[in-house]
């Protein structure tokens, strides 16, 4: 896929709208076809962990976000305009999660083999928040089927029950609770974000609202507006060197989720402050983040370049950042960083067999060889969705500004 340059002669939101538009072409002429049928194994019905570069699956060990993730990807599959069997795609790999990984505690499990063997037994919260999203985008799909709003209340109490610390928010997993990490609560914001929009129960917005103050009060540092990854106990930052990186593509996802999270109307009395502090990080991703068009895998805290490499992910991060920004600003600067970073995904969308991706650029630009891994498509299906809603008709919430 080639990619426009912006021009001076065409407005910026028709170059937003193509780019938009060749995305999403991309997805449902190749990626929903190809992960669809090489994507799952077909005796099972389960979800694989990565493609390699022609196709197949390696057979390796699956953790359990991937299924998870993937079955976000399905579940939204109709919405993007995909015709393909994306509700019995769902089921089974619902169906395949559950028996897979689903422990006696009513949490899930970390790995298994491709042959569905416990590998793994451990738990992460970081795993248990993607399962719920799975669960609200099941819902989504399957509005009226009370199965999975079930699923997914037993899943929270079994996290409240079980990772939820005498303090503020959750611990990290079982058995090892440390360090205490920004990065699993980000997701499970995301997903009590997603179950707000589905169900009338309050538990999702108030375990939302919890998060999102979390992080004003303790993930953000109140002088520079970064996110941090790593904590002590105390939620202070935990002194080790590991704590000094600053993730880029984390500040533009806190971005997207606390901008998100400020428009529903259901939010607390601290939108305005949730707003201030997406824009800054957002601004913070693309003033020290993007080096030659790419988002970089990682900063120091005084925001000099710590990792040149980039990740696809950070690149769909970016994307929605960016796109929900336009939407809600209108401003030219938020349109562009969008085409920019719908561009930067195309070079990892390139592949010799359609509906593929590459996963890591290296510091000089080209990328590593290796299998596509199954959980970028959460972030790929995310990103064109957010891409696609900031570009609809509908007028965006009042009283948003940068």
């Amino acid at each position: 896929m080639g990619m426009p340059e912006p021009s001076d002669a065409a407005p910026v939101i028709e170059l937003a709208r193509r780019q938009q538009q060749r995305l999403s072409a991309w997805l449902l002429n190749e990626a929903y076809p190809l992960w669809s049928t090489a994507g799952i194994d077909a005796q099972r019905g389960a979800f694989v962990e990565a493609l390699d570069q022609h196709g197949v699956s390696p057979g390796i060990p699956c953790r359990a976000r991937v299924p998870a993730r993937q079955i976000y990807a399905f579940a939204l599959a109709p919405a993007l305009g995909w015709r393909g069997p994306a509700a019995s795609l769902v089921e089974r790999g619902l169906q395949c999660l559950i028996t897979d990984y689903r422990r006696p505690d009513g949490l899930f499990r970390t790995l298994v083999a491709a042959d569905g063997t416990v590998l793994d037994n451990s738990v992460t919260l970081y795993d248990q928040a993607f399962v719920l999203l799975a669960f609200a985008a099941t819902q989504r799909l399957m509005a009226g089927d009370p199965r999975w709003e079930d699923a997914a209340q037993a899943l929270l109490a079994a996290v409240q029950r079980e990772l939820r610390r005498a303090g503020l928010g959750f611990d990290s997993g079982l058995p090892d609770r440390s360090p205490l990490q920004s990065n699993p609560h980000m997701h499970l914001f995301e997903a009590c974000l997603a179950w707000a929009r589905v169900s009338v129960q309050s538990a999702w917005r108030s375990v939302a609202n919890e998060i999102a103050a979390l992080a004003l009060d303790r993930f953000v540092d109140p002088q520079s507006g970064c996110i941090h990854e790593r904590f002590a106990a105390d939620w202070l930052r935990a002194p080790e060197d590991v704590a000094r990186i600053i993730e880029p593509g984390h500040q533009f996802e806190w971005g997207w989720l606390l901008l998100s999270w400020a428009k529903e109307t259901w939010s607390s009395d601290r939108r305005a402050e949730a707003v201030r502090a997406a824009f800054r990080l957002i601004e913070i991703g693309e003033s020290a983040g993007v080096q030659d068009g790419v988002v970089v895998d990682a900063l120091s805290d005084d925001l000099s370049l710590h990792d040149r490499g980039a990740r696809l992910w950070p690149q769909t991060e970016r994307l929605k950042a960016a796109a929900l920004a336009a939407r809600i600003t209108g401003r030219n600067a938020h349109w562009l960083a969008a085409v920019s970073a719908a561009q930067a995904l195309e070079r990892y969308l390139t592949t010799r067999l359609p509906g593929l991706w590459r996963d890591r650029m290296t510091p000089t630009g080209a990328f590593q060889v290796g299998p596509a891994p199954a959980g970028n498509f959460y972030h790929i299906v995310a990103a064109i969705l957010a891409f696609t809603e900031a570009l609809q008709p509908d007028p965006a919430p009042p009283g948003f500004g940068s």
